[in-house]
């Protein structure tokens, strides 16, 4: 597949004539290309979303809401293709991809009739003749930065409030994994969506990204990216005061409490630890476990880790692929390396498998570490790779402390079979999201997003819809035309 930007209704080639090779990280082979933009592409997608919002803003929430379920139908139909691509450009298998992009279907179908809910209110007023009106608008033109690890859903988080508000988009994907995007723009093009509404334009952060970020006519960015990514955006977007909802990531806790089930919460920690090669936002980061369960626990974890088994994401049967680069694995090593030289002990993983069929790829068997200190880069930054690091506590307050000691605070995870007692720590964790005995903290009701330097704003939920919408108070005099 070889794609272009999507600018006012049109693909097109890059006015920087950038183009980039997309490989497969599992065997290196070409997947096909992308063209990549500039700042010229910026200014023009820009002023298709602004000549495109004043009609599709006034458009009925009604008519916006057929729209995007005719999207989420063409999604749904072409999932296989855009899935094996999906698969092919970022590397996780198949069903996780099949996973991803139905989720994001989802998305797209309950902010369709989210929007519909849209409304106002009246308020009291001091005065019999005085009528208060709240009501809300479109916040303007958006831009949306999206990430590699999940593209498709993640940029279905984004587009699905985007437009349900009334607002329109442009988007940055990721230029690593731009093409099953690329898939999922079609959709939307061939669902109708006026020309402009939606904007597509594959970049770089340091160049769209920053382009977006201090562009004058952008009205509010929404970005999934990395703190220092964030804090980059926050400075751009001041010169004309953007609204920001930013999703930075974090540094997730998995608490195992000395009542918890030992193989339950094993087996929990290494999906949520190794799934997608821990190259996700609310993966497991450090595991901290009571001494009290240590033994029973850590010998059930090495017993999951060691089922794992690595393979190209499109074979039959294969739930574990690569990372996406040698950038992602060579993070991961020296995580590992520096857990080891403080004193950590390596129980299994981390190392590059051996054999014909890893050697073209950036695979990387997932790493347990255990007895991890508090200074290692393990326990203080964002791996984003598959390694678990593993520090002991004595009790509920050492776990706790440990717990909230980092600035980050997207998500973080309990077990125990005490409800209240999990609930009571639960409640004590500086955190955006907390899993009670359940080790994924997304649900599409709810809101998402982090607290500290995790983030601000929301995504998901209805939140995740207000978040694009100026509200507005009309106040008028009525006056009493009885006679």
């Amino acid at each position: 597949m070889d794609r272009k930007l999507f600018i006012d209704g049109t693909w097109c080639d890059s006015r920087a004539a950038g183009r980039l090779d997309i490989k497969d990280p599992a065997t290196g082979e070409p997947v096909g290309s992308s063209a990549i933009a500039g700042r010229a592409d910026v200014d023009l997608a820009v002023a298709a979303a602004a000549r495109a919002l004043p009609l599709w803003a006034e458009t009925h929430a009604d008519e916006r809401a057929k729209l995007l379920h005719r999207a989420a139908d063409l999604v749904e139909e072409r999932i296989d293709a855009i899935a094996e691509m999906l698969t092919r450009e970022q590397g996780k298998p198949v069903p996780d991809s099949r996973k991803e992009i139905s989720f994001g279907i989802s998305v797209i179908r309950y902010y369709a009739e989210e929007g519909r809910r849209l409304g106002g209110s009246i308020r009291p007023s001091s005065r019999p003749d005085i009528k208060s009106l709240v009501t809300t608008a479109p916040v303007g033109v958006v831009g949306a930065i999206v990430p590699w690890n999940y593209p498709v859903d993640l940029y279905c988080w984004k587009v699905a409030p985007v437009l349900a508000a009334g607002c329109t988009l442009v988007a940055k994907p990721p230029h690593e994994t731009p093409l099953a995007i690329g898939m999922v723009v079609q959709c939307f093009a061939d669902a109708g969506v006026p020309a402009g509404v939606v904007n597509d334009i594959p970049g770089t952060g340091p160049e769209v990204g920053a382009a977006l970020a201090e562009h004058p006519g952008i009205a509010m960015i929404t970005a999934t990216a990395s703190v220092p990514a964030g804090q980059s955006i926050m400075r751009a977007a001041a010169g004309n005061l953007k609204r920001l909802s930013l999703e930075l990531g974090g540094q997730s806790p998995f608490v195992v409490l000395d009542d918890a089930d030992p193989e339950e919460a094993a087996a929990a920690a290494a999906r949520r630890s190794f799934s997608n090669m821990g190259q996700i936002c609310i993966a497991v980061n450090r595991i901290l476990v009571s001494r009290g369960i240590h033994k029973d626990f850590i010998d059930a974890l090495v017993a999951e880790t060691s089922k794992i088994k690595l393979g190209h994401g499109v074979l039959p049967g294969v739930l574990y692929g690569p990372v996406l680069h040698e950038g992602v694995r060579s993070r991961v090593a020296s995580h590992v390396a520096d857990a080891v030289a403080r004193g950590g002990r390596l129980l299994i993983g981390g190392r590059i498998p051996e054999g014909a069929d890893y050697g073209r790829g950036f695979f990387y068997e997932p790493a347990l570490v255990d007895e991890v200190p508090d200074a290692a880069l393990a326990l203080t930054e964002e791996t984003f790779g598959p390694l678990a690091a593993i520090r002991p506590v004595a009790d509920d307050r050492e776990a706790l402390r440990v717990a909230n000691a980092l600035p980050f605070g997207l998500a973080a995870y309990v077990y125990s079979r005490d409800l209240e007692r999990a609930w009571g720590f639960a409640d004590r964790i500086e955190a955006g999201a907390i899993g009670v005995n359940v080790n994924d903290t997304t649900e599409l009701q709810a809101p998402f997003g982090g607290w500290k330097m995790s983030g601000m704003g929301r995504e998901l939920g209805r939140e995740g819809l207000e978040a694009f919408r100026e509200s507005k108070h009309i106040k008028m005099r009525v006056r009493n035309r009885l006679g």
